[in-house]
């Protein structure tokens, strides 16, 4: 049976697709990639049942260590953006060195690759990433993740913040989203990890089963909480001086923006239902989503 090394284990993604994957694999297949071995999370991993390899994508020698005896990895893109290029690097030819068998990869779907287009710093570090793993000669699987549901929350603040405020107040336009959630893709991967060997040197774009402007989910959002929430999208600069004005951090409004403009310039406005095929079923609808979220 093959070894997996799932990387970005204490995050979001990497621990929840472990854990699916554990009702499909031995878990002493399964190796999970920490930073911190006492650290409560990683703790809770191994009682879990899962072998911890301590790793950080800045250690070149480190990940090389951790990664020896692996067959398969999956390589969940660095949170920092800013730091992705020199981390991603180092995963790829840590991966080489150590004779990794297959290298399975969470990127972004697009639209526009241009060094003009809102997400270039993004798309930009995935490009990079899907060139090095190609030119490695390793078996590769390549994952086009589209953006997280989760962001809405995130971008919308909490049900008592959308209460007080009544409105989505986003750049985003007409632009849509097919948003998947979290669990969506981590199912999804755990299936693809169970089975690697039917995905090799596949590329697939993972979308969800609907296709959402920031104005339905305002909609959505007033059935949900039974009072009306408007949507409003405001031009960059207007945007940009109101978040400030509310005391956001210069980072935060950022990205923000970068992300409303990407949605507007339709980079997630994707019909691919590679993930639907996958699964076995279509994702979790983005009006179930927000009710478990917002009711």
């Amino acid at each position: 049976m093959s070894k997996i090394l799932i990387t970005g284990a204490t995050g979001g993604l990497g621990g929840t697709t472990a854990r699916f994957l554990r009702d499909k694999v031995s878990a002493e297949n399964i190796f999970v990639l920490v930073r911190d071995l006492e650290s409560d999370k990683a703790k809770a991993l191994k009682n879990d049942g899962f072998n911890l390899r301590k790793g950080d994508y800045d250690d070149f020698e480190g990940l090389k260590k951790a990664f020896n005896g692996i067959d398969v990895l999956y390589f969940v893109s660095a949170s920092d953006i800013s730091k992705r290029i020199p981390q991603h690097k180092n995963v790829v030819e840590a991966a080489k060195e150590s004779n990794i068998k297959h290298i399975l990869y969470t990127s972004t779907v697009r639209n526009d690759e241009s060094s003009e287009a809102p997400l270039f710093a993004v798309v930009d570090a995935h490009l990079k990433t899907e060139d090095w793993i190609k030119k490695s000669d390793l078996t590769y699987t390549l994952l086009r993740h589209n953006l997280y549901a989760e962001v809405i929350p995130m971008f919308l603040g909490s049900k008592e913040q959308l209460l007080q405020s009544k409105s989505i107040y986003l750049p985003t336009g007409t632009g849509r989203t097919s948003f998947v959630p979290r669990e969506d893709f981590a199912e999804a991967e755990a299936n693809i990890l169970a089975a690697a060997e039917k995905f090799e040197n596949q590329v697939l774009e993972f979308n969800g089963s609907e296709s959402t402007s920031f104005e339905a989910v305002a909609a959505l959002l007033t059935h949900i909480l039974n009072q009306p929430i408007d949507y409003v999208s405001p031009d960059v600069e207007e945007f940009e001086k109101t978040m400030a004005s509310f005391g956001l951090p210069e980072d935060i409004i950022g990205m923000l923006t970068m992300f409303s403009l990407g949605i507007a310039n339709g980079e997630f406005d994707q019909k691919s239902d590679d993930l639907e095929k996958v699964l076995g079923r279509k994702t979790k609808s983005i009006g179930k989503f927000l009710n478990d979220v917002y009711a």
